[in-house]
């Protein structure tokens, strides 16, 4: 990540209609710290009036030293698993509802950012997993995912069995709606819903975490990143895996998914004073002090 920040994208939430005074407030600021914008083009044909060069979001990590996105944490997901190979920073305002990676009030994000240009932030490093999807040898399908690789029951409502290996090892056999592949980032999102434990984002580890398992017995279990998962899928009649609820892919009995850890990083901005702690103390309704 360089030490300053000269180059901006700008991204705002697909077809949403608030997205556009604030991101021509934003650009406006910029331009005044002599900082180039650049503007996303699914963002551009929402923001009309804007003036600023367009490009498309593949094309922008090439581009940008960092990436500011306005939107919820489903908008910061996508940009993060696109932008991830390219080392580009990222800071999230939010105009979602939970906000856990989108930490910037709309109200306060002109003082925010002016601080984070002046270099007063706080880096948080979050690791991706990268995913694969194998029909006998051959390779079908591959994605990231910054949340989690969840491989799931079909539309019918039927029951997935699924064989789990880590690292070449049998695990279990396990039947219900699905099994989670979380990482840290995603252990506060479906993992959280399912059962899973929190997981602090400095740590390098991936949860598995059962969905609605037949047997009570099979439990979330945290392993190291360093592990590779492997899913086999013994019955059901329309299984699918999901990469953070973005991308799917349709699976067949006897298909392999297998979960590895992302080699590179996605770097999130905070303001100073941030508080992993204090976020999901606002987040979740913890009682306070």
């Amino acid at each position: 990540m360089k030490s300053s920040f000269r180059t901006v994208a700008l991204i705002g939430k697909y077809k949403s209609p608030d997205v556009a005074g604030p991101l021509l407030e934003l650009a406006a600021f910029l331009e005044r710290r002599k900082v180039k914008v650049l503007i996303d083009r699914l963002t551009a044909s929402q923001v009309k009036e804007a003036r600023y060069p367009v490009l498309a979001l593949e094309d922008l990590g090439h581009e940008v030293d960092l990436a500011i996105v306005i939107g919820g944490d489903g908008t910061m997901l996508n940009i993060a698993r696109t932008l991830a190979p390219h080392d580009v920073a990222l800071v999230g305002v939010n105009q979602g509802r939970l906000g856990f990676l989108t930490d910037i009030s709309v109200e306060t994000m002109i003082a925010t950012i002016g601080a984070i240009l002046d270099g007063k932030f706080v880096a948080e490093d979050r690791m991706l997993l990268e995913g694969q999807v194998f029909s006998g040898a051959k390779t079908v399908f591959e994605a990231l995912a910054f949340n989690d690789v969840v491989v799931s029951k079909g539309p019918k409502g039927s029951m997935l069995e699924v064989e789990v290996r880590i690292d070449g090892q049998f695990i279990y056999n396990q039947r219900g709606d699905g099994l989670i592949v979380a990482t840290p980032t995603g252990s506060t999102a479906y993992a959280l819903s399912s059962g899973g434990p929190i997981v602090h984002p400095s740590l390098s580890v991936m949860a598995l975490v059962p969905v609605s398992p037949h047997t009570l017995s099979n439990r979330p279990i945290v392993i190291s990143s360093g592990c590779t998962v492997e899913i086999i899928v013994r019955d059901d009649p329309e299984p699918r895996a999901h990469f953070d609820s973005h991308t799917r892919y349709d699976l067949r009995e006897g298909d392999r998914v297998v979960v590895r850890r992302y080699p590179r990083m996605v770097s999130l901005l905070h303001p100073e004073g941030h508080s992993y702690y204090g976020m999901l103390r606002e987040k979740l309704n913890w009682n306070r002090e």
